[in-house]
């Protein structure tokens, strides 16, 4: 499957929304016209697709590594509210 109009989009933002001055939000609102949500579960795939690894691998890897800490970080806060009641 190749990467669309709309992932390579995604893949820019991503790579570099932090060298804009308007929001991550507004730039994806306006640049992609969807919306925050949204552009995270699109996101989320993407990162999982062979051909976003190939395209940019150190940008895909780095989403991935953030996600995975993420996602470990969200099941230690609640493995310790859990067990501290």
């Amino acid at each position: 499957m190749e990467l669309t109009k709309r992932d390579l989009g995604i893949l820019e933002l991503e790579r570099t929304w932090w060298t804009h001055p308007a929001s991550r939000a507004r730039q994806i609102a306006d640049t992609l016209d969807i919306s925050l949500t949204r552009y995270h579960e699109l996101l989320d795939q993407l990162i999982d697709s062979p051909e976003a690894l190939e395209h940019d691998p150190l940008l895909v890897l780095r989403l991935r590594r953030m996600r995975e800490d993420r996602r470990r970080s969200r099941r230690f806060t609640k493995s310790t509210i859990e067990e501290h009641g």
